[in-house]
């Protein structure tokens, strides 16, 4: 299996109807990494992939809101190797209090 087999397993897992360009995902993850942090990566794919989906964009408009995306990180002024003074904070977070939707149990209130 490759990457694009992944892809559109995953879309039917999800119940997603759209096409990716892996290429572009690809680039971005690794230009965030290596310019702002090696956990920006996939945290910057994610946001672009919300991005688009709250304005539903298309191809065109995805590959606008990556480039946006792009020069922010390429216009990062701390290298990704470079330990930030807040990198070291232990935060502490109660999981019990936090409902995360992962249940299945929540309302929608559009069903009513």
């Amino acid at each position: 299996m490759n990457l694009h087999d992944w892809i559109d397993e995953l879309c039917d897992v999800l119940d997603l109807e759209t096409e990716v360009d892996e290429g572009l995902l690809n680039d971005l993850a690794t230009l965030s990494h290596d310019q702002v942090d090696h956990l920006a990566g996939p945290v910057t794919t994610y946001l672009l992939g919300f991005a688009a989906g709250a304005t539903e964009a298309g191809p065109a408009a995805v590959e606008r809101l990556a480039a946006k995306a792009q020069e922010l990180a390429e216009s990062w002024d701390r290298p990704a190797d470079e330990a930030a003074a807040d990198d070291d904070l232990e935060v502490e977070v109660d999981l019990d209090d936090t409902d995360l939707g992962l249940d299945g149990d929540e309302d929608d209130e559009d069903d009513e």
